[in-house]
């Protein structure tokens, strides 16, 4: 999901008073939501502020917030994992990393190709990124959610669970997307109880957000309207688009894969591991200071002079992995803050590029 991601306007059948949404692997479950938003004067509250201040039609903007449901299900999604849940970069991998994805990525970089190489062209982010920001936000269109967006973007302004540890921030930040997508919804002319996507209200293939929508996708065929639920190339131009505005730099690595020393004369301290890790995503660090700590690049990263973060990939209970990123595996973090999540983008990506290779490779030159 986009860093908290939007997409665009189609008519999709609203929920019955039994809801259904499809998870991620494709189950599908029935779930009773709460009372309409209506019986809360709170929400109406917000309702005629939000009203007052993108002058729409008040009665309009209360209808809609008024109808939503509170889902108890995007009450339970958006709290952290437990305490104590080790991070596994091998499993998280497996989830993405794998056949059925690659062989879709396959199918949509080929019927994509010059839409891909027009992006590329125009905006500098290679075909393998944008395939594999869609491949795992998406499955390329088969799981873009269920929820009515205005039931999750209801749920999460006015009942964010108080045990997350940033409920106040983040329930003035879904407050401010459910403005952005009565704005968008207003000026699209689109039925706010009509589109469906994730428990966050991410929408469409790219899982933009409401205010992400408005800011960066882009009509990228010309035909005069903006689609991230079916048109391909909006979806692959708005991607684009997103990376751009977050300095991707045409022809930069993503990253430098990386290890500890493990010289027993001289291994990284403690305290040099922790100031380096205390960067997180943001690239901070030369090669040179890195090294000074400890940290071994490998060749390719020779006579690369901009700053690093530090990537530490954990395994459970087996030896964590280390990567350096780039300013564009920063970028990619943008999209959503993790660098599990950016090194699956990559890997992803990366592999879809060797099947497209395999497809390609011209059936004279295989042996007889």
């Amino acid at each position: 999901m986009l860093a908290l991601s939007l997409c665009a306007l189609a008519a999709l059948p609203a929920y019955a008073s039994t809801a259904k949404h499809t998870h991620k692997h494709g189950k599908t479950r029935a779930e009773t939501p709460g009372p309409r938003y209506a019986t809360r004067p709170d929400a109406m509250r917000e309702a005629d502020a939000i009203a007052a201040r993108l002058q729409l039609d008040r009665q309009w903007v209360r209808q809609a917030i008024g109808q939503a449901r509170r889902m108890p299900s995007v009450v339970k999604a958006i709290l952290p994992p437990a305490v104590g849940v080790p991070k596994n970069w091998a499993l998280y991998r497996s989830r993405f990393i794998e056949p059925v994805r690659i062989q879709a990525g396959l199918r949509f970089w080929l019927a994509n190709r010059d839409t891909l190489q027009r992006a590329q062209e125009r905006f500098g982010v290679p075909p393998e990124i944008v395939v594999g920001i869609l491949g795992v936000e998406t499955l390329y269109g088969k799981q873009t959610g269920g929820y009515r967006v205005m039931d999750a973007l209801c749920t999460l302004a006015f009942d964010f669970p108080k045990a997350h540890p940033k409920a106040a921030a983040r329930s003035a930040y879904f407050r401010s997307e459910l403005q952005a997508y009565l704005a968008l919804t207003a000026r699209t002319h689109t039925e706010p109880l009509a589109l469906r996507g994730s428990y966050a209200g991410a929408m469409g293939w790219p899982q933009f957000m409401p205010s992400s929508w408005s800011q960066y996708a882009i009509d990228f065929d010309g035909d005069g309207q903006i689609d991230l639920f079916n048109n391909q190339a909006d979806i692959i131009g708005s991607v684009a688009n997103y990376f751009k505005a977050f300095h991707w730099q045409a022809g930069l690595p993503t990253h430098f894969a990386a290890r500890l020393d493990t010289d027993p004369q001289q291994p990284p301290s403690a305290q040099d591991k922790a100031d380096l890790l205390a960067a997180d995503v943001l690239p901070s660090f030369t090669l040179e200071q890195l090294r000074a700590k400890g940290v071994q690049a490998d060749a390719a990263s020779a006579g690369f002079t901009g700053k690093l973060a530090l990537i530490e990939l954990q395994n459970g209970e087996d030896p964590p992995d280390y990567v350096l990123g780039t300013d564009n595996f920063y970028a990619i973090t943008r999209y959503n803050w993790s660098a599990y999540y950016a090194m699956a983008v990559i890997e992803l990506g990366q592999a879809v590029a060797r099947a497209v290779a395999i497809q390609e490779t011209p059936s004279a030159s295989m042996p007889k």
